[in-house]
């Protein structure tokens, strides 16, 4: 399985971009989302991938977080849902808007994506139910975390951190420190790596 890949972007062609790693050129399919943070052309970029291989074809998705491979991942375990309709879901939404639209039960926003119906939007979130949290932070089990572990996500983003760092300090704390605690543990863990 390949679950990351670090490279240099050859090609960017919405939803795929080429990229060069030692010598090897991966086409990588990304969501929107993924592609409008990538850098500029013969720049070093980070995935985290997803191999997807079928009878006809091997399919690799690249994702710019870990929280939006998870999502993805969440995604594909939902009957009907392939990996195409998954990284539309992702394109069309930022992950705290599907995680809004999640918890608020909102099918219309759903429905707006490129290839999702009216079921369709009824099953995402039904299946997706308690998976997500507004901030866009999960655990590695798709677990929402706590409001206060949001928060200190956001404040690790907010001092120069980028959200893979923030988030996988937040959930090496305690489930009930306080935020201003948790902010000071976390960037003691963050100097240490």
């Amino acid at each position: 399985m390949i679950g990351r890949l670090t490279g240099v972007l050859l090609e960017k062609n919405p939803p795929q971009i080429l990229l060069d790693v030692q010598g090897v050129g991966y086409e990588v399919d990304v969501p929107m989302s993924t592609f409008y943070n990538l850098p500029a052309l013969h720049e070093k970029v980070v995935l985290h991938t997803q191999l997807i291989v079928r009878e006809d074809a091997h399919l690799l998705y690249g994702f710019g977080t870990v929280d939006e491979r998870i999502a993805f991942r969440q995604l594909l375990k939902i009957s009907g849902v392939g990996p195409k309709l998954a990284l539309s879901v992702l394109s069309g939404l930022s992950l705290n808007d599907l995680a809004e639209a999640v918890a608020s039960k909102e099918a219309g926003r759903l429905t707006k994506i490129p290839g999702v119906g009216k079921k369709t939007a009824e099953r995402l979130l039904l299946e997706l139910e308690g998976k997500f949290t507004v901030t866009g932070a999960t655990s590695p089990h798709g677990v929402a975390v706590s409001q206060a572990a949001g928060d200190i996500v956001n404040a690790l983003q907010a001092l120069g951190y980028n959200e893979k760092e923030a988030v996988w300090a937040a959930k090496q704390l305690p489930k009930e420190v306080g935020v201003s605690d948790g902010i000071r543990q976390a960037l003691k863990l963050l100097s240490k790596g």
